[in-house]
């Protein structure tokens, strides 16, 4: 309890504040910020650190203006608004499920928003537009058919999560069946798509995803009190005047929203919903949510797997979703041993 700080106003408002969370959050997003600087001047093309920050205030060259801010900036952009989406999401999903595994990645979203996607790839050669639209479309569908199957008189912890992973299975046998009905140019753009990449990306992949998280954040940081609350147990956030359902379901389609926004601006990217979070949490050192610094952890946590696939493997730039697939893998092994030997699992 020493790390938090009470505030008053004059007007007699009282605010709670969690120094050591505070300190987080600004120091990951410091870190995201510098590593988005160090990004954009990453490439075929160098551009110092100074002359990217003289850029983006108007003063660059016009060489470098048009690299930076036509082409890096905008994958930049991609990377922290989808990393801070699968992070908030994350958080939400494992605060819901009250279970560390409780992710989009093991409960079968990024699965559904492929199947989406891959349906307009395979059957339609759709557009670029209209494959966003179907990963949109299908994590929506995925996210509904999990709450409904898990559905008993609400929903709960491990239910939600064996739901997910029994959805998880079929919609992957889907996507492996869409990918043998597909022709030799389909299919391989429709493996590209899902590897989860940040290459190519443009201003017409950062409006939309901007425009959704500008409109869920706010709506998520409104209900963390009740959130915050059902960590106790259902029972004492109804005596406590919580509308139990109605916050959890809200809660619910926002975090699917976020990560099917994202998952349809970059592909499937992998682990950051799982890892961000837990974190997060062992940095903060505090057992709320932290929807917060799960989102500034999830944008750092991206942009820096960005810029080490760019630049640890050397002339093979991998896709970033290579990256994270192999750290969280490692990751989710390490917590399932944790689990196990804390008899949780």
């Amino acid at each position: 309890m020493k790390n938090i700080r009470a505030l008053r106003t004059p007007g007699g408002l009282s605010l709670r504040l969690d120094v050591r969370a505070c300190t987080v959050v600004v120091l990951l997003l410091a870190a995201a910020l510098v590593a988005s600087v160090v990004l954009i001047g990453t490439g075929d093309f160098p551009i110092p650190a100074g002359d990217v920050l003289r850029t983006l205030a108007g003063d660059g060259k016009p060489g470098q203006e048009f690299i930076t801010t036509e082409l890096r900036l905008p994958r930049v952009l991609v990377g922290l608004l989808v990393g801070a989406s699968l992070g908030l999401g994350g958080a939400l999903f494992q605060s819901v499920s009250r279970n560390p595994l409780g992710s989009p990645d093991v409960l079968g979203l990024g699965q559904g928003s492929t199947a989406g996607a891959l349906v307009m790839i395979v059957l339609f050669s759709g557009s670029a537009a209209q494959v966003a639209a179907g990963a949109l479309v299908g994590g929506l569908v995925t996210g509904l058919a999990i709450y409904l199957l898990a559905w008993k008189r609400g929903v709960h912890g491990y239910r939600l999560v064996l739901v997910g992973i029994g959805v998880s299975a079929i919609v992957t046998a889907l996507n492996g069946y869409l990918l043998t009905k597909a022709d030799i140019v389909d299919a391989a753009r429709a493996v590209v798509w899902m590897t989860g990449s940040l290459n190519g990306r443009d201003w017409d992949q950062v409006w939309p995803l901007l425009a959704l998280v500008c409109v869920l954040v706010p709506l998520v940081l409104g209900n963390a009190r009740g959130l915050r609350t059902m960590e106790m147990g259902d029972d004492v956030s109804y005596a406590l005047g919580v509308r139990v359902e109605r916050v959890r379901l809200l809660l619910m389609v926002s975090a699917v929203l976020l990560t099917a926004g994202a998952t349809a601006a970059a592909g499937p990217v992998g682990f950051v919903a799982l890892t961000a979070p837990q974190l997060a949490r062992r940095l903060t050192r505090s057992p709320g949510p932290n929807l917060v610094p799960s989102m500034v952890m999830g944008a750092a946590l991206l942009i820096v797997a960005d810029w080490a696939s760019q630049r640890v493997f050397g002339a093979d730039q991998l896709p970033v979703g290579v990256v994270t697939g192999v750290l969280g893998g490692v990751y989710l092994l390490g917590l399932l041993v944790t689990e196990r030997r804390a008899g949780r699992i």
